[in-house]
């Protein structure tokens, strides 16, 4: 391994005591950054836009700060120098925003998304947009206008979706963390398929202005790093209230308090017998069983709960989201963003735009949603599924009197083949069968490496908390971290 990949190999936490002291400079981190992008990203395809300048200027600019700081003691922000990369579903100012789609190939937004700037003003430095399933409908990003990403620890296999591209990057080393978006499970599902820590929010805990909308009701802004601690320190600094999103919740973050205590007495954990289904992977659930033991033996109390509505949830999920994304998406038609394609008159021009630069699957889930939303159907579809969407959100607050996390799979297998579902609709949303429900309960949930299957490919295993609960699944997982290897793990087809 040579110096290049030992900067690649710190965690957010080491790399930030480095930087500190002056052990290294920010230019070496975000130059080894840069230098394993321009290596693997050919076989990888994880970014749609790079912004090495950006990166370096930014880079230099924070070398200053320490270099002022230490002479002068003058204080500095928290994550001052940490390179990121940004799901290129959130706005950064100045930077290209595609969401995925060729429909906004040109758009560049004149601003920054309030979870970016956040993270910008606590220091850190970007490199990039990642790719990501157009306006993330996928489970599996193959759905992007910009091509495949593939899976760090098997080429021919997805890194999950729509937050492949972010998920890649991290688990190859290409950044030290990640922002995602998750929907219907798009920060967790690709936490679990590539190996790393996804943390996604509960709604309403981070902003979602500047984030474009895909189902304004499921919606959350998410995290990703090597390790749950990681994940704290950039969750800490992206929560909180936002006056532009009249979804934020003016709750303030209590302290992340993540320390070396590993007893987990009195902490009582839900399993949810819906979650270990038929034609759930066997090492998956051998995995995840065997970290909830892991976990018991440590102190932790385990409980067999029920959340009877869980097997509504696809059905539910497909009707409310893509009613949400019909509406969303309608402001795209050749006028206001993106380019066009030009026609004799404006309906035409609508059509013609919409109907050449919106993706197959895209194309697909508006018209579910608009169906879903008309006249004559509404009340049978839309209005029926969030009838039974506030049953689920029941069972959850129910299991909640009862316990203080749930722990289960984040998939019922381990990342599948690139082309495997692609002829199947249905079998690609079967992927998401154990991360929707969280997004329709609004509750937050937290997805960490607990083993690999036969093929050396990651299983994952979700947290889930009580709304507002996310310090108690990070540290849970920090403690499973603290006495367990495998997110120490890297992939090896790469090097």
């Amino acid at each position: 391994m040579n110096a290049i990949d030992d900067l690649t190999d710190f965690t957010v936490t080491r790399a930030l005591a480095a930087l500190r002291s002056g052990e290294i400079a920010c230019t070496e981190l975000v130059r080894a950054c840069l230098e394993r992008i321009e290596r693997l990203e050919p076989r990888l395809h994880t970014f749609i836009t790079l912004t090495p300048e950006l990166a370096l200027q930014q880079a230099a600019a924070a070398d200053r700060q320490y270099i002022q700081a230490r002479k002068g003691g003058a204080s500095i922000p928290p994550l001052l120098g940490i390179p990121i990369a940004i799901k290129d579903l959130l706005a950064l100012a100045g930077v290209r925003c595609t969401c995925g789609s060729r429909i906004l190939d040109n758009f560049v937004p004149p601003y920054s998304a309030t979870a970016v700037q956040r993270l910008l003003d606590a220091g850190v430095v970007v490199l990039g947009k990642t790719n990501v399933d157009e306006f993330a409908m996928g489970s599996s990003t193959e759905n992007s206008a910009y091509g495949v990403t593939r899976n760090p620890w098997n080429l021919a296999h997805v890194p999950g979706g729509s937050s492949g591209g972010s998920a890649a990057a991290v688990a190859a080393r290409m950044t030290l963390a990640a922002l995602g978006t998750d929907t219907g499970g798009s920060v967790r599902q690709p936490a679990s398929f590539c190996g790393v820590t996804g943390l996604k929010p509960t709604y309403g805990r981070v902003s979602r202005f500047g984030l474009v909308a895909y189902g304004s009701s499921l919606d959350t802004v998410g995290v990703f790093a090597r390790t749950a601690q990681d994940v704290a320190l950039l969750f800490a600094h992206m929560a909180g209230f936002d006056s532009r999103d009249a979804t934020s919740v003016d709750m303030p973050l209590p302290p992340l308090h993540l320390n070396s205590e590993t007893n987990l007495k009195g902490i009582r954990i839900g399993v949810p017998q819906e979650y270990f289904i038929k034609g759930i992977q066997p090492e998956v659930e051998n995995a995840v069983k065997a970290a909830i033991a892991h976990l018991e033996g440590l102190g932790a109390e385990v409980r067999q709960i029920n959340l009877p509505h869980t097997e509504y949830a696809l059905p539910v999920y497909y009707l409310i989201a893509p009613a949400e994304a019909s509406a969303n998406l309608a402001r795209y038609d050749g006028v206001r963003f993106g380019p066009r394609v030009e026609a004799e008159n404006v309906l035409d021009l609508f059509c013609e735009t919409r109907g050449k630069l919106f993706g197959a699957e895209v194309k697909r889930r508006i018209m579910l949603g608009t169906y879903a939303l008309s006249a004559g159907y509404y009340d049978a579809y839309y209005g029926q599924a969030q009838k039974v969407r506030t049953l689920i959100k029941r069972d959850f607050e129910k299991a909640f009197e009862l316990v203080d996390v749930i722990a289960a799979p984040v998939a019922p297998s381990t990342a599948f083949k690139i082309g495997e579902h692609t002829d199947d609709p249905l079998a690609m949303y079967l992927e998401d069968v154990f991360t929707l429900p969280a997004n329709l309960a609004g509750v937050p949930g937290l997805a960490f490496p607990v083993g690999f299957d036969h093929q050396g490919l990651p299983v994952g295993m979700q947290l889930m908390g009580a709304p507002f609960g996310e310090e108690m699944l990070l540290r849970l997982a920090h403690v499973y971290q603290q006495t367990t290897a495998w997110h120490l793990q890297k992939p090896t087809e790469m090097d």
